[in-house]
Protein backbone atom coordinates (compact mmCIF):
# COMPACT_ATOMS: atom_id res chain seq x y z
CA UNK A 1 0.00 0.00 0.00
CA UNK A 2 2.85 2.40 0.90
CA UNK A 3 4.54 1.73 -2.45
CA UNK A 4 1.26 2.38 -4.28
CA UNK A 5 0.80 5.67 -2.42
CA UNK A 6 4.32 6.85 -3.33
CA UNK A 7 3.75 5.95 -6.96
CA UNK A 8 0.53 7.97 -6.97
CA UNK A 9 2.30 11.03 -5.51
CA UNK A 10 5.04 10.78 -8.14
CA UNK A 11 2.39 10.58 -10.84
CA UNK A 12 0.80 13.81 -9.58
CA UNK A 13 4.18 15.54 -9.58
CA UNK A 14 4.96 14.51 -13.13
CA UNK A 15 1.48 15.12 -14.55
CA UNK A 16 1.78 18.93 -15.01
CA UNK A 17 4.80 18.42 -17.24
CA UNK A 18 3.28 15.73 -19.46
CA UNK A 19 -0.33 16.84 -19.90
CA UNK A 20 0.13 18.33 -23.38
CA UNK A 21 2.43 21.07 -22.13
CA UNK A 22 6.05 21.78 -22.90
CA UNK A 23 8.46 20.22 -20.44
CA UNK A 24 11.66 21.71 -19.06
CA UNK A 25 14.34 22.05 -21.77
CA UNK A 26 11.64 22.01 -24.46
CA UNK A 27 11.33 25.09 -26.66
CA UNK A 28 9.36 26.43 -29.61
CA UNK A 29 11.13 28.32 -32.39
CA UNK A 30 9.95 29.93 -35.63
CA UNK A 31 11.81 31.07 -38.74
CA UNK A 32 9.97 33.83 -40.61
CA UNK A 33 10.91 35.74 -43.73
CA UNK A 34 8.41 38.60 -43.36
CA UNK A 35 9.10 40.31 -46.74
CA UNK A 36 10.70 43.71 -47.20
CA UNK A 37 8.09 46.47 -46.84
CA UNK A 38 7.38 49.32 -49.23
CA UNK A 39 8.39 47.57 -52.45
CA UNK A 40 6.96 49.11 -55.60
CA UNK A 41 6.09 45.67 -56.98
CA UNK A 42 3.70 45.10 -54.06
CA UNK A 43 1.91 48.46 -54.22
CA UNK A 44 -0.75 47.43 -56.81
CA UNK A 45 -1.82 44.51 -54.62
CA UNK A 46 -3.54 45.61 -51.37
CA UNK A 47 -3.13 42.17 -49.79
CA UNK A 48 0.67 42.47 -50.14
CA UNK A 49 1.07 45.94 -48.63
CA UNK A 50 2.68 45.80 -45.19
CA UNK A 51 0.12 48.04 -43.46
CA UNK A 52 -2.64 45.65 -44.55
CA UNK A 53 -0.96 42.34 -43.69
CA UNK A 54 1.13 43.32 -40.66
CA UNK A 55 -1.45 42.25 -38.06
CA UNK A 56 -1.82 38.87 -39.76
CA UNK A 57 1.97 38.56 -39.80
CA UNK A 58 2.34 39.37 -36.10
CA UNK A 59 -0.64 37.27 -35.00
CA UNK A 60 0.50 34.24 -37.01
CA UNK A 61 3.65 34.24 -34.89
CA UNK A 62 2.32 35.29 -31.49
CA UNK A 63 -0.64 32.89 -31.39
CA UNK A 64 1.87 30.02 -31.41
CA UNK A 65 3.63 31.50 -28.36
CA UNK A 66 7.19 30.74 -29.53
CA UNK A 67 10.02 31.05 -27.06
CA UNK A 68 11.98 32.78 -29.80
CA UNK A 69 11.52 33.62 -33.47
CA UNK A 70 14.01 34.61 -36.15
CA UNK A 71 12.90 37.03 -38.86
CA UNK A 72 14.54 37.93 -42.14
CA UNK A 73 14.02 41.03 -44.32
CA UNK A 74 13.27 43.33 -41.39
CA UNK A 75 13.53 47.11 -41.94
CA UNK A 76 12.50 50.17 -39.92
CA UNK A 77 8.70 50.11 -40.08
CA UNK A 78 8.33 46.35 -39.62
CA UNK A 79 10.88 46.34 -36.80
CA UNK A 80 9.09 49.11 -34.91
CA UNK A 81 5.74 47.37 -35.32
CA UNK A 82 7.02 44.07 -33.98
CA UNK A 83 8.63 45.80 -31.00
CA UNK A 84 5.31 47.51 -30.28
CA UNK A 85 3.30 44.27 -30.44
CA UNK A 86 5.73 41.80 -28.86
CA UNK A 87 5.88 43.11 -25.31
CA UNK A 88 7.05 39.80 -23.78
CA UNK A 89 10.08 39.69 -26.07
CA UNK A 90 13.29 41.57 -26.56
CA UNK A 91 15.18 41.70 -29.84
CA UNK A 92 18.69 41.60 -31.16
CA UNK A 93 20.10 42.27 -34.60
CA UNK A 94 18.69 45.44 -36.11
CA UNK A 95 21.27 48.12 -35.35
CA UNK A 96 24.17 48.40 -37.79
CA UNK A 97 26.36 51.08 -39.36
CA UNK A 98 25.44 50.19 -42.92
CA UNK A 99 21.87 51.44 -42.52
CA UNK A 100 22.30 54.35 -40.09
CA UNK A 101 22.27 57.03 -42.85
CA UNK A 102 18.87 55.83 -44.04
CA UNK A 103 15.54 56.16 -42.27
CA UNK A 104 13.24 54.99 -45.06
CA UNK A 105 13.16 52.24 -47.65
CA UNK A 106 15.01 49.04 -48.34
CA UNK A 107 18.51 50.15 -49.41
CA UNK A 108 19.37 46.53 -50.21
CA UNK A 109 20.01 45.32 -46.65
CA UNK A 110 17.18 43.85 -44.60
CA UNK A 111 18.10 42.70 -41.12
CA UNK A 112 17.94 39.23 -39.58
CA UNK A 113 16.37 39.98 -36.20
CA UNK A 114 16.02 37.53 -33.30
CA UNK A 115 13.22 37.97 -30.72
CA UNK A 116 13.27 35.98 -27.46
CA UNK A 117 11.26 35.81 -24.23
CA UNK A 118 12.80 38.01 -21.55
CA UNK A 119 10.94 36.25 -18.74
CA UNK A 120 12.49 32.89 -19.63
CA UNK A 121 15.95 33.67 -21.00
CA UNK A 122 19.02 35.66 -20.08
CA UNK A 123 21.17 37.07 -22.86
CA UNK A 124 24.67 35.69 -22.29
CA UNK A 125 26.28 36.88 -25.51
CA UNK A 126 25.50 38.18 -28.98
CA UNK A 127 27.19 39.20 -32.19
CA UNK A 128 27.00 40.00 -35.87
CA UNK A 129 29.40 39.13 -38.66
CA UNK A 130 29.20 39.67 -42.40
CA UNK A 131 29.30 36.84 -44.91
CA UNK A 132 32.34 38.04 -46.82
CA UNK A 133 36.13 37.91 -46.80
CA UNK A 134 35.98 40.86 -44.38
CA UNK A 135 33.38 39.70 -41.85
CA UNK A 136 33.96 42.50 -39.32
CA UNK A 137 33.13 45.26 -41.81
CA UNK A 138 29.42 46.05 -42.03
CA UNK A 139 28.07 45.90 -45.55
CA UNK A 140 31.11 44.08 -46.99
CA UNK A 141 30.60 41.75 -49.96
CA UNK A 142 32.59 38.95 -51.64
CA UNK A 143 32.25 36.14 -54.24
CA UNK A 144 29.96 38.15 -56.49
CA UNK A 145 27.11 38.21 -53.99
CA UNK A 146 24.26 40.42 -55.15
CA UNK A 147 24.10 42.32 -51.86
CA UNK A 148 25.68 42.31 -48.43
CA UNK A 149 24.59 39.45 -46.17
CA UNK A 150 25.14 38.92 -42.46
CA UNK A 151 24.62 36.52 -39.56
CA UNK A 152 23.18 37.63 -36.23
CA UNK A 153 23.52 35.33 -33.24
CA UNK A 154 22.56 35.21 -29.57
CA UNK A 155 23.66 32.93 -26.77
CA UNK A 156 20.83 32.42 -24.30
CA UNK A 157 20.57 30.93 -20.82
CA UNK A 158 17.37 29.34 -19.59
CA UNK A 159 16.67 31.10 -16.29
CA UNK A 160 15.06 28.00 -14.79
CA UNK A 161 17.50 25.28 -15.77
CA UNK A 162 20.71 27.21 -16.43
CA UNK A 163 21.15 25.43 -19.77
CA UNK A 164 22.72 27.50 -22.54
CA UNK A 165 22.35 27.35 -26.31
CA UNK A 166 22.95 29.49 -29.36
CA UNK A 167 20.61 30.80 -32.08
CA UNK A 168 21.85 32.08 -35.44
CA UNK A 169 19.72 33.91 -38.01
CA UNK A 170 20.81 34.18 -41.64
CA UNK A 171 19.67 35.11 -45.14
CA UNK A 172 21.92 33.89 -47.95
CA UNK A 173 22.42 35.51 -51.35
CA UNK A 174 19.50 35.18 -53.77
CA UNK A 175 21.45 35.09 -57.05
CA UNK A 176 24.65 33.06 -56.82
CA UNK A 177 24.85 29.45 -55.65
CA UNK A 178 28.64 29.71 -55.40
CA UNK A 179 28.29 32.79 -53.17
CA UNK A 180 25.79 30.93 -50.98
CA UNK A 181 28.23 28.04 -50.64
CA UNK A 182 31.01 30.36 -49.45
CA UNK A 183 28.62 32.13 -47.08
CA UNK A 184 27.50 28.91 -45.42
CA UNK A 185 31.13 27.80 -45.11
CA UNK A 186 31.86 30.89 -43.01
CA UNK A 187 28.88 30.17 -40.76
CA UNK A 188 29.72 26.50 -40.20
CA UNK A 189 33.39 27.33 -39.58
CA UNK A 190 32.43 29.96 -37.02
CA UNK A 191 30.10 27.49 -35.26
CA UNK A 192 32.89 24.90 -35.12
CA UNK A 193 34.70 26.81 -32.37
CA UNK A 194 32.10 25.53 -29.89
CA UNK A 195 32.15 22.10 -28.27
CA UNK A 196 30.53 19.32 -30.32
CA UNK A 197 27.70 18.88 -27.84
CA UNK A 198 26.92 22.59 -27.40
CA UNK A 199 23.41 23.26 -28.81
CA UNK A 200 23.39 25.55 -31.85
CA UNK A 201 20.46 26.32 -34.16
CA UNK A 202 20.58 28.13 -37.50
CA UNK A 203 17.34 29.64 -38.80
CA UNK A 204 16.97 31.36 -42.10
CA UNK A 205 16.14 31.86 -45.71
CA UNK A 206 18.88 29.95 -47.53
CA UNK A 207 17.61 30.89 -51.01
CA UNK A 208 18.56 27.33 -51.96
CA UNK A 209 16.85 23.95 -52.23
CA UNK A 210 17.95 20.64 -50.77
CA UNK A 211 19.93 19.71 -53.91
CA UNK A 212 21.90 22.97 -54.02
CA UNK A 213 25.57 23.45 -53.15
CA UNK A 214 25.12 25.21 -49.78
CA UNK A 215 22.59 22.69 -48.46
CA UNK A 216 24.69 19.77 -49.64
CA UNK A 217 27.68 21.35 -47.91
CA UNK A 218 26.00 21.73 -44.52
CA UNK A 219 24.58 18.20 -44.70
CA UNK A 220 28.08 16.90 -45.33
CA UNK A 221 29.37 18.44 -42.09
CA UNK A 222 29.37 16.11 -39.11
CA UNK A 223 26.60 16.64 -36.61
CA UNK A 224 24.41 19.04 -38.61
CA UNK A 225 20.76 18.09 -39.16
CA UNK A 226 17.60 19.94 -40.16
CA UNK A 227 14.40 20.04 -38.09
CA UNK A 228 11.81 19.63 -40.85
CA UNK A 229 13.79 16.70 -42.27
CA UNK A 230 14.09 15.15 -38.80
CA UNK A 231 10.30 14.77 -38.74
CA UNK A 232 9.30 14.45 -42.40
CA UNK A 233 12.35 13.00 -44.13
CA UNK A 234 14.48 14.26 -46.99
CA UNK A 235 11.79 14.49 -49.66
CA UNK A 236 11.35 17.94 -51.19
CA UNK A 237 8.43 19.78 -49.57
CA UNK A 238 7.76 22.28 -52.35
CA UNK A 239 7.52 26.05 -52.32
CA UNK A 240 8.07 27.87 -49.05
CA UNK A 241 8.59 31.11 -50.97
CA UNK A 242 5.15 31.18 -52.62
CA UNK A 243 5.17 34.78 -53.84
CA UNK A 244 1.88 35.65 -52.09
CA UNK A 245 0.13 32.96 -54.14
CA UNK A 246 -0.09 30.52 -51.25
CA UNK A 247 -1.96 27.34 -52.08
CA UNK A 248 -2.41 28.50 -55.68
CA UNK A 249 1.29 28.02 -56.28
CA UNK A 250 1.60 24.32 -56.88
CA UNK A 251 4.25 22.23 -58.58
CA UNK A 252 7.73 21.01 -57.83
CA UNK A 253 9.16 24.15 -56.23
CA UNK A 254 11.88 24.11 -53.61
CA UNK A 255 11.79 24.60 -49.88
CA UNK A 256 14.35 27.34 -49.23
CA UNK A 257 13.63 28.01 -45.53
CA UNK A 258 15.43 25.76 -43.04
CA UNK A 259 16.17 25.27 -39.33
CA UNK A 260 19.47 23.41 -38.92
CA UNK A 261 20.82 22.25 -35.58
CA UNK A 262 24.00 20.85 -34.03
CA UNK A 263 24.90 19.49 -30.60
CA UNK A 264 22.51 18.23 -27.94
CA UNK A 265 19.30 19.12 -29.76
CA UNK A 266 16.38 16.80 -30.50
CA UNK A 267 13.54 17.86 -32.81
CA UNK A 268 10.05 17.03 -31.56
CA UNK A 269 7.86 18.77 -34.15
CA UNK A 270 8.29 20.88 -37.27
CA UNK A 271 5.64 22.21 -39.63
CA UNK A 272 5.25 24.66 -42.47
CA UNK A 273 2.83 27.42 -41.42
CA UNK A 274 0.18 28.18 -44.05
CA UNK A 275 -2.02 30.66 -42.19
CA UNK A 276 -3.93 33.09 -44.39
CA UNK A 277 -7.16 35.08 -44.59
CA UNK A 278 -8.78 34.71 -48.00
CA UNK A 279 -5.99 35.75 -50.42
CA UNK A 280 -3.93 37.56 -47.79
CA UNK A 281 -0.84 35.83 -46.40
CA UNK A 282 1.52 37.02 -43.64
CA UNK A 283 4.39 37.14 -46.15
CA UNK A 284 5.51 35.84 -49.52
CA UNK A 285 7.14 33.00 -47.54
CA UNK A 286 5.53 30.34 -45.41
CA UNK A 287 6.99 30.33 -41.90
CA UNK A 288 8.56 27.32 -40.15
CA UNK A 289 7.36 26.34 -36.67
CA UNK A 290 9.41 23.80 -34.70
CA UNK A 291 9.59 22.38 -31.20
CA UNK A 292 12.83 20.92 -29.86
CA UNK A 293 14.42 19.90 -26.60
CA UNK A 294 17.92 19.91 -25.22
CA UNK A 295 19.11 16.36 -24.68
Amino acid sequence: MRTLFISFILFLLVLPFTNGKKTVDEYRIMSCNIRITGLEDDAPFPERVWENRRDLCVNTILKRQPDFFCMQEVIYDSYEYFKQKCKKYTSYGFVGPEMDPYTNGYHFIGKNVIFFRTDKFELVGSGCYWLSDDPLIGGSMSWGTNRARHCNWVRLKDKETGRQFRLLNIHLDHKSDSARREQIKIIIRECAQYADNFPQIICGDFNAGIKSAPIKYIHAQKGWNEMYEDIHGMDEYGYTCHGFLGLERQGTGRRIDFIFHHGNVQTLKCEVVKDHIDKMYPSDHYFLDATFKLK
